[in-house]
């Protein structure tokens, strides 16, 4: 039995609402990580990381956005407070956990999901559980850096948590994103590759079968870095009836972690969210 299905006992077999409560409150502490508590926000964006990636680069855009938005980053098992902690070997895992600590945050107001490369397809996978499971849909879902989830482009590539060390760290230089210095440092590769080869399986065995129908109708919006690897960006608007924009960005696979860019993403979300807040209320 895994953690998410004990809280899930354990929530179910209290008869204390108060236990509930603290029981929930433990399940949100431990996987999302939130720099700035904003009660008063309107809309709260959920954050899903990159392969191998943690929650600090999401939770720091919290202070950033405007007050109206609140920020979580979900934090996967392997790394950070978690690091202690099995990794995920199925992009279901990915799910129920996300589900089971979002849930009552969710239900309070307005939402959003953004993820890139593997989170990108982690915020499909957890957008078309609420809407199927529990009729809940994000008002935006943001991806970045990734094919759609059912692209023969995605379905056909190399799969990169099975290449040896030597070809793995290879590709790492040539995706970017990691400085050279941790790329030649054995004990950092120590730290770090498992986790990433880890959230690589998942995703190398993630599928979804398109629909005759799309399974969501909220807004998409895809970014990617122009000098990226090409992703079927266009694939996405198979997923939803809403509304599908692109927004390419100068850059890399890792076009975010730059400042200008950064802010250029950040204002494009913050738009959206405050726009799409007025057609909610």
């Amino acid at each position: 039995m895994d953690q998410v299905e004990k809280y899930s006992l354990l929530v179910l077999d209290c008869g204390s609402r108060t236990e509930k409560l603290l029981l929930c409150q433990r399940l949100m502490d431990k996987v999302l990580t939130c720099f700035q508590r904003r009660p008063e926000a309107v809309c709260r964006l959920i954050c899903f990381p990159w392969a191998g990636g943690g929650s600090m680069h999401y939770a720091r855009w919290g202070p950033v956005l405007s007050s109206s938005i609140e920020v979580f980053a979900v934090k996967l098992p392997g790394r950070e407070s978690r690091a202690q902690e099995p990794f995920f070997s199925s992009m279901q895992q990915v799910v129920d956990e996300a589900l089971a600590a979002l849930l009552p945050l969710l239900k309070e107001k307005p939402f959003s999901l953004f993820g890139h490369s593997f989170g990108a397809l982690a915020s499909f996978a957890v957008a078309h559980a609420l809407k199927k499971e529990h009729n809940m849909e994000p008002v935006h879902l943001f991806v970045s850096g990734a094919s759609a989830p059912h692209s023969e482009r995605r379905l056909n590539q190399p799969k990169r948590s099975e290449f040896s060390d030597e070809d793995f760290l290879r590709w790492m230089s040539a995706v970017g994103g990691t400085p050279p210095e941790l790329l030649s440092d054995p004990q950092v590769l120590q730290l770090f590759v498992p986790a990433l080869k880890a959230d690589l399986r998942v995703v190398e065995n993630y599928t979804w079968t398109r629909a005759d129908t799309p399974p969501l109708s909220c807004p998409i919006t895809c970014f990617d870095g122009k000098d990226d690897v090409p992703h079927d960006l266009q694939g996405w608007r198979d997923v939803t009836t809403g509304d599908f924009t692109v927004q390419i960005l100068g850059g890399g696979h890792f076009y975010l972690k730059e400042s200008t860019n950064q802010k250029t993403l950040l204002d494009f979300i913050t738009k959206q969210l405050e726009t799409s807040e007025l057609h909610y209320f």
